[in-house]
């Protein structure tokens, strides 16, 4: 080999290095999407007096949703870390945990109570009934940090505990929760509104908390008495349709769909001598075993699930399960929250909040360009915030609800020659007049 080539090989070794510095760099602003623009939520609803006050009212839907800044942007991170850890430096509420050992098959319901840590700026008493996404309970980091600054804002809380899903607790039927079963939940609603007559609800529904909150809230009117509002965090509106895209690889959803699988496995295996000692009729011993061997949510749905309500099919259990069928009767106001790069709730879901925006003025569809799957992370380059996106915007929402309905039950009142606004303290009337909500009939 010439000298001249010896003194050229420095200079293409260099030339490779640079190279593969630039793929690597080109890979990770493509993979953690460095390169998406952030934005104020997309908000789609009808121009309404309601609507037009929440607007004001509630600039976590109006302002840029920042995520944080290196890995922020990556749908799959947010859910990632979501799923790993909930949130960071996690407060410890403390609750009470209530039993409810009457629900019609025998089942016992549990979920835990925690007061209000002051008073709400209405002056109202006011309790959110709050349920988790799959397999969760109260002692998950996210609902703790729900819980914790809702309290601080005045609200008390009531968390269902899925059944089946909390360690250490034997079931005394044979079953477990499922994705729309709204016994439980409304089991805890009617619990709250027999202890707290006068207690006002804000129904919040995560995930698969979502779906069962609007569907319990559509099922039967008299559900909606004495609730203000509800809020549903990253549902997927239709089982039967959200089936099919699990299956597919598009943003690895094939992959969330084994590791949701297994941690199911991990609920529902550890309750196997329950499940086959109760006198069940429906669930055998073949059955578990087939669960045992799943690798999707869908192979364990139809192994089990179904079974626990007596669905003939796959397809039956999903259609009778899903709010898509329900959410059309909520008439309270309701908001419904996802995020466009959430890797397991398919874009074409979401044509069903925004048909519904079109159709039920009372409902308001906020879609944030980056958050992924409940994470909604807020924060600086590396290290998230405690609260995220999502536990501000909820209880804004909330809140701006609860002042309009009080300024509604006043106003009627003085229509009707009972009371009038006059009689609202000083510093309470103040506060309406921030809100601009005075100038609302």
């Amino acid at each position: 080999m010439s000298v001249q080539r010896l003194q050229e090989l420095p200079a293409v070794f260099d030339g490779v290095k640079l190279a593969a510095v630039a793929t690597v760099l080109y890979i990770l602003v493509r993979c953690l999407n460095l390169m998406s623009p952030t934005a104020p939520p997309e908000i789609v609803y009808q121009d309404t007096l309601l609507s037009r006050y929440l607007l004001k009212s509630c600039p976590m839907l109006t302002k840029e949703y920042i995520p944080p800044l290196l890995w922020g942007k990556s749908g799959h991170l947010q859910t990632a870390l979501y799923g790993k850890m909930g949130r960071v430096n996690t407060p410890t509420p403390h609750g009470v945990r209530k039993f409810l050992p009457m629900l019609q098959d025998g089942a016992t319901a549990t979920f835990d109570l925690f007061e209000a840590l002051g008073d709400h700026s209405t002056g109202d008493d006011i309790t959110m009934v709050i349920c988790p996404g799959i397999g969760n309970h109260s002692e998950k980091n996210y609902i703790r940090t729900f819980v914790d600054y809702s309290q601080q804002q005045g609200y008390r809380c009531a968390v269902l505990n899925h059944l089946g899903a909390l360690p250490n607790m034997e079931l005394t039927s044979p079953r477990m929760f499922t994705c729309g079963c709204t016994w439980e939940f409304a089991a805890m609603v009617g619990y709250i509104r027999r202890a707290f007559p006068q207690t006002l609800l804000v129904v919040v529904g995560f995930s698969l908390g979502g779906n069962i909150v609007c569907k319990y809230l559509g099922e039967n009117r008299s559900n909606q008495e004495r609730v203000l509002c509800g809020v549903s965090v990253c549902q997927g509106y239709s089982a039967l349709r959200a089936q099919e895209t699990f299956f597919q690889w598009d943003q690895c959803r094939r992959l969330y769909n084994f590791v949701l699988a297994n941690s199911m496995k991990k609920l529902i295996l550890p309750h196997r001598d329950s499940l086959l000692s109760l006198n069940s009729s429906s669930i055998a011993d073949a059955d578990l075993s087939r669960v045992s061997a799943a690798t999707s949510l869908m192979q364990i749905d139809d192994s089990i699930m179904r079974k626990f309500h007596g669905y003939s099919s796959l397809n039956e259990y999903y259609e009778k399960e899903s709010c898509v069928h329900y959410i059309h009767k909520i008439t309270v106001p309701l908001l419904l929250v996802n995020s466009l790069d959430d890797p397991l709730v398919h874009p074409s879901l979401l044509a069903v909040p925004r048909s519904l925006t079109e159709k039920m003025p009372n409902v308001m569809f906020a879609l944030t360009q980056h958050g992924g799957h409940m994470g909604f992370f807020e924060g600086a380059v590396l290290l998230p915030q405690r609260l995220s996106w999502m536990d501000k915007a909820i209880v804004e929402y909330a809140d701006a609800i609860c002042h309009w309905e009080k300024k509604k039950r006043w106003s009627l009142c003085e229509r009707s020659g009972h009371g009038d606004t006059s009689q609202l303290s000083a510093e309470y009337r103040c506060h309406l007049l921030s809100l601009e909500l005075l100038q609302y009939p």
